[in-house]
């Protein structure tokens, strides 16, 4: 007797923002998106860091994905951007890598590297899982800090 193993569509979608210059890479992209169990995903792409913050006008991605063959210094310009912009410093940035032999321009502010050689489906779904917890403890920690900050002054005062 098989079991056949159900997973439920989440209710809420899943808002991811593509950004690079490359179309039919960001087509592959967005139709691995689509395959990631568990989850209805919602993307939008922009082709560079202006049409990037015309999406953000009226689109607020939980996950922003930036391909590096958009060059050093438009991908340093946008990963710089997007983690210090009010709206989006805390989602969290991957940047798509073709190689893991160049050395990146965002080094600190991306959250995670994915090469695009192998990258299948499920180990995107690893990424987006493990971005979304880390923006959830962040969130934790800074609301848990504030709490902690206003009893250690008036304990202190």
């Amino acid at each position: 007797m098989e079991t056949e193993i159900k997973q439920s569509v989440s209710d809420r979608p899943l808002r991811i923002l593509l950004v690079g210059n490359n179309p039919p890479e960001l087509s592959r992209m967005r139709d691995m998106l689509q395959q990631i169990p568990g989850y209805r995903v919602i993307s939008e792409i922009a082709f560079d860091v202006r049409s990037a913050w015309q999406r953000l006008m009226r689109f607020a991605p939980h996950f922003i994905l930036i391909d590096d063959n958009i060059g050093r210094k438009e991908l340093a310009e946008a990963v710089q951007r997007l983690s210090s912009g009010r709206r989006t410093r805390n989602v969290p940035l991957a940047v798509l890598k073709n190689s893991n032999y160049s050395e990146s321009v965002a080094t600190s502010a991306a959250l995670d590297y994915l090469l695009k050689q192998n990258l299948s489906a499920p180990a995107l779904y690893v990424a987006l899982k493990n971005a979304l917890k880390l923006r959830q403890a962040r969130k934790y920690l800074e609301q848990a800090y504030a709490r902690r900050k206003k009893q250690l002054l008036r304990f202190n005062g």
